[in-house]
């Protein structure tokens, strides 16, 4: 849920509709909470997320192969 709490907010500073009833020269507490907030419909687990991805380690023949590619461009 987001929240956000106002401690000691001048009266003065509240707009036109809040100040009603209220003495300009004091101090309240405000409190806005947003609602109507939609949870998704699934949240994925750790497991999902990391079978998901794709795995970031290539295997040492693939990183083998790589090096001796970039080398013989570099021969060229």
């Amino acid at each position: 849920m987001n929240k956000i709490t106002r401690e000691h907010y001048p009266a003065s500073k509240l707009p036109e509709d809040l100040r009603e009833g209220v003495d300009p020269d004091s101090t309240v507490t405000v409190t806005v909470t947003v609602e109507g907030l939609k949870r998704p419909e699934h949240v994925m687990s750790l497991e999902e997320i990391f079978a998901a991805r794709r795995p970031p380690y290539r295997s040492s023949e693939e990183i083998v192969a790589s090096i001796r590619q970039l080398r013989d461009e570099w021969d060229d």
